[in-house]
């Protein structure tokens, strides 16, 4: 019950907010956007930065475009693109086709819509195909632009981008190099608002600093590279670390580097806030600071070392004292007016009492404010559909109108799934932007929802009263499912619902190079399976090799104590069953759909073809996978060990079968992960602790204790070969060998028991050094070979080489004695 204190509050806030919210409204965006255009670039600046786009893109029509930065008047008020054909006569191979923008982003996207509807070119992610350049034709024959020409503007004026754990699930090793592709495909993309994350620990080191914390206070505060998104947000302390030095200064400077590339491009970087966190030394240093203690999230045994982290009520001075000395530390040349905060992203606040909510809401943004004046609070909404529970409408709008109306954005992060804008009065009148977040822990699945995606933003936009003021991308992980992102991007441009079946059309046109019917058909039968899910399940990459039950299989569905186990069963199996029944055949009729296909993929551009094959084959292969678990099982529950071996041989076989598939393409290797990761380091201890981060991920997340594991064990699943075989292959074939073994003695099966054992040992470290000899004696391995460590001891290795390519084997031993047997680990040529 509420007291009459907290409804008459809540009652006047409403009051007070709706009479300004229909006179402010239009005025309080339109001056923000005012505000940050004023802060972009010149147009001489953008429009270098666009023609530097386009040199990376396609060198070879350097010439070919003419790209001018034009007002908004010229798009009506709206941000737009125009393109058009290039009149002036020139010699040689001079200008063809005419693109203006309101910024270099719209320029960027000028060009990508002309190369893909003109033209029939692709962008993609390199992981994920790259790009499909063939298909343009040379300097002085590009294609004319019928009539006027073409403008495109923005319904909504930003298309947001990242999800505040993308930073550590794809970016946590990235390069300058990498980096660079990333904001080009961005731009290409229409990407105006997004989140710039990296190198913020170096700016806490100096803020903290000054309030008398010491680096090795600091070492207890912050996560491990491959753990940074969640130490920011609270959730856990110091696992992963410590934090190398360097490792402050390197991202540091590449956050220069990203920010001024996003600046030059005509971008709105979303920048960090102060949020709460604290070290747990600023309790002692300010004993009487309003510091409370948070509980666990996902901890192994709640271990007080990593769990349970310190967060700074707003409400006290200190909270605004620190927050703007972070805005004004790193806002380097005022760069921005938005900044990210999710204080209560998984920690609900200490009481539901809607006054006191909206106290720390005003709290948070007043730390804000005191750093920018303009500051505006961009607010992920994830906490109102994972925290349901506590965020009831009263909650909801204390929240939402503890700022002043205009100063707060929301983004609906899961709206292609479960939309908040639609049973919450649009956000209670908030602006707020449909955001696509479909991926979750950066997981290897074939899944979308096309429909929702390409009419989700218009019914959105379009709805009575609607606050909605841009689209967005949320995901977890990127590099996978290339057509739900290219459809999303798009939504940025589109006013209507596109015809996803004819959109799909000129897709896999220009994906492939060529139009195909059987390739048609092929994607026909994908968009009415695996991309248009509405199951209503939020995390689909639960696919039993991948992320392995720890029930036990022998309970009876109906007995009580096993309610909750067959509630997840159920959950499994409904899916594996439906996928099973709408997709295994489905895709095999894909993987066949005849020869003439198969020419086509001859003639197609061959990164596209086998990545798409590859990722399809693999779906195909892990959903049979699940069958032929489900079947093992019911052996199990009949007590046939004939039948239970006969299939768990058959799912050991799929595993191995699925990581030779998957070390055929470079895109799908682990070794790409770990390398990346050691590459980042300056020395030998970092290249060990780095490695360590990579590995720990994506497999166990937190470490093994005997008695218990972590929730997030499997979370960060990936099907990438090498940890297919060297992890999941040995953590199956321990899990059947004990339910055999259950079924010979007799005894009860233990599955935690089991899983511990089996998740301690495929998580013991390799040495670092152990890869190094690996390096340097097996000169001349061809590309895609398999180095698989066999047996290492303190001193001790032998090796065995498998070419791919000629299915050669070749055992290397570095010393004839003191061997001991460990889970076998992969490295790439």
């Amino acid at each position: 019950m509420y007291t009459l204190r907290t409804l008459i509050f809540i009652t006047t806030l409403l009051i007070l907010t709706q009479s300004s919210v229909a006179l402010s409204r239009p005025e309080a965006i339109e001056s923000l956007l005012k505000r940050l255009d004023s802060k972009r670039a010149s147009s001489s600046v953008q429009e270098s930065a666009a023609i530097a786009v386009l040199k990376r893109l396609l060198p070879s029509h350097i010439h070919s475009f003419v790209f001018e930065i034009v007002s908004k008047d010229v798009c009506r008020g709206h941000s737009c693109f125009l393109i058009n054909n290039y009149y002036k006569k020139s010699s040689g191979n001079g200008p063809e086709i005419s693109i203006k923008g309101t910024t270099a982003v719209e320029i960027a996207s000028g060009l990508h819509w002309y190369l893909k509807y003109h033209c029939g070119a692709h962008v993609s992610w390199d992981k994920t195909g790259g790009v499909q350049i063939a298909s343009i034709p040379r300097p002085g024959s590009l294609p004319l632009v019928k009539d006027k020409g073409v403008m495109i503007q923005r319904p909504v004026p930003w298309n947001y981008y990242q999800n505040v754990v993308t930073s550590s699930y794809s970016y946590v090793w990235w390069n300058w190099e990498r980096w660079e592709k990333e904001l080009d495909w961005m731009a290409l993309q229409g990407i105006n608002l997004p989140l710039a994350f990296t190198g913020q620990e170096a700016i806490w080191h100096k803020v903290f600093m000054n309030f008398n914390i010491t680096t090795e206070d600091l070492n207890d505060f912050f996560g491990g590279p491959a753990f940074l998104a969640w130490a920011r947000m609270g959730n856990l302390h110091s696992w992963g670390g410590p934090l190398p030095h360097n490792w402050l200064d390197q991202q540091l400077c590449l956050q220069k580097q990203i920010l001024s590339r996003m600046l030059e491009l005509g971008m709105t970087p979303v920048l960090p806030s102060f949020s709460g966190n604290v070290p747990a030394a600023l309790k002692k240093i300010f004993p009487s600071a309003n510091i409370t203690r948070l509980g666990d999230w996902n901890t192994v045994d709640k271990n007080p070392r990593w769990c349970c982290t310190y967060l700074l009520n707003p409400s006290d001075p200190l909270f605004v004292e620190i927050g703007e000395a972070f805005i004004r530390q790193q806002n380097m040349g005022d760069v921005t007016d938005i900044y990210n905060c999710d204080t209560f992203n998984e920690n609900s606040p200490p009481t539901s009492d809607p006054a006191y909510i909206s106290s720390l809401g005003a709290a948070v943004y007043k730390a804000m404010s005191r750093g920018d004046k303009d500051a505006v609070w961009l607010m992920q909404g994830w906490l109102f559909y994972s925290d349901s529970a506590f965020w009831k409408p009263p909650q909801m709008q204390a929240l939402l109108h503890s700022v002043p109306f205009g100063k707060m954005i929301v983004l609906d992060l899961f709206a292609e799934a479960k939309p908040i804008w639609k049973n919450s009065s649009q956000f209670y009148g908030t602006p707020y932007v449909w955001c696509l977040l479909h991926n979750f822990g950066g997981n290897i699945e074939m899944y979308g929802i096309l429909d929702a995606i390409s009419s989700g933003p218009v019914d959105a936009r379009t709805s009575d009263n609607s606050t909605m003021v841009g689209v967005g991308m949320c995901m977890e992980g990127i590099e996978q499912n290339p057509v739900v992102y290219e459809l999303m991007s798009e939504m940025a441009f589109r006013s209507g619902k596109p015809q996803v079946l004819e959109w799909l059309k000129t897709y896999s046109h220009r994906r492939y190079g060529k139009a195909v019917r059987q390739v048609v058909a092929a994607w026909d039968i994908l968009y009415h399976t695996v991309y248009n899910c509405t199951d209503g399940i939020a995390d689909h990459n639960t696919d039993f090799i991948v992320k392995f039950p720890d029930w036990d299989p022998s309970l009876n569905f109906g007995s009580d104590r096993s309610q909750q186990d067959n509630r997840r069963w159920s959950k499994l199996y409904g899916y594996s069953l439906m996928l099973e029944m709408i997709f295994v055949g489905a895709s095999l009729t894909v993987l066949g759909v005849d020869l003439k296909c198969r020419l086509m993929f001859l003639y197609s551009p061959v990164n596209f073809v086998w990545y798409d094959l590859v990722d399809l084959t693999r779906q195909v292969l892990s959903k049979l996978a699940n069958q032929v678990y489900r079947d093992a099982m019911i052996a199990f529950r009949r007590k046939d060990a004939r039948a239970l071996n006969l299939h768990g041989q058959k799912f050991l076989q799929i595993i191995k079968d699925i990581d030779v598939l998957l070390a055929s393409d470079d895109n799908f290797l682990l070794g790409t992960w770990l390398e990346s990761a050691k590459k980042l380091a300056a020395d030998p201890s970092d290249m060990k602790l780095y490695e360590w981060n990579a590995r720990t991920q994506v497999t166990m997340w937190y470490d093994t204790t005997t008695t218990n594991q972590s929730q997030l064990h499997d979370y960060a699943n990936k099907f990438w070969s090498g940890l297919l075989e060297d992890y999941y292959l040995p953590r199956a074939s321990t899990y059947f060998g004990h339910l055999t073994k259950s079924l010979e003695e007799n005894k009860n099966f233990k599955p935690r028991e089991m899983l511990l054992l089996s998740l301690k040992r495929c998580t013991q470290n390799t040495l670092v050094e152990s890869f190094q000899w690996c390096k340097r004696n097996l000169v001349g391995s061809k590309r895609g070979a398999k180095w698989t460590i066999l047996y290492i001891g303190q001193s001790d290795m032998m090796v065995r080489v498998i070419d791919v390519a000629s299915t050669t084997n070749t055992n290397l031993q570095k010393n004839s004695k003191g061997f001991t047997p460990i889970t076998y680990h992969h490295m790439y040529a």
